[in-house]
Parts: C-alpha cells; structure tokens; sequence
C-alpha cells in the first residue's frame, strides 16, 4: 500500500480540481468524514488531514473566519492529507 499527498496525485492529473472541491464540500457539512474516496480509488481520511495542518484546524474552529477562508484552509489540509492507493 502506498502513501502519497494529495497534491502530489492532482500534479499528475490522478486526482482532479473538481474532485478535491468535492472533498472540501464534505469535510464543511460534516467534519467527521474519516474516508473520502477519490475515482482513481485512493482514499484519504478528511477529518485526520484537517486536524493535522493546525492552520485549517483553527480556521474552521473560528466563527470569526469566512466561509471563503475557512473552505481554503481545508483545501489545503486535503492537498496536503496522506492518500492511500487502492
């Protein structure tokens, strides 16, 4: 099994923009998703990726933040989540 970010998979065009804007809108209705699965079939745990990058942690913790703010925050904790291959 392999582990690679997810930046990494849109950079080779394994993972699209859609599909990474598709994960951010799941992880903003309900930041509990542990598995998101993208088409090539790699997965990635969203909740984890976001807890781990401190910055998107404390983006969506903060009523002060935009929604704007906030869904690049967790943008970028995707893009830089562990994605395992199928």
């Amino acid at each position: 099994m392999s582990i690679t970010i997810t930046s990494d998979l849109l950079k080779v065009k394994i993972v699209t923009d859609d599909e990474v804007n598709a994960a951010v809108d799941v992880f903003m209705k309900d930041a509990t998703v542990s598995l998101f699965r993208f088409a090539s079939g790699h997965t990635l745990d969203l909740a984890a990726s976001v807890k781990a990058y401190e910055p998107a942690r404390a983006a969506v913790a903060d009523p002060d933040r935009t929604e704007k703010f906030r869904r690049g925050m967790v943008r970028t904790a995707i893009l830089l989540g562990p994605t395992e291959a199928p």
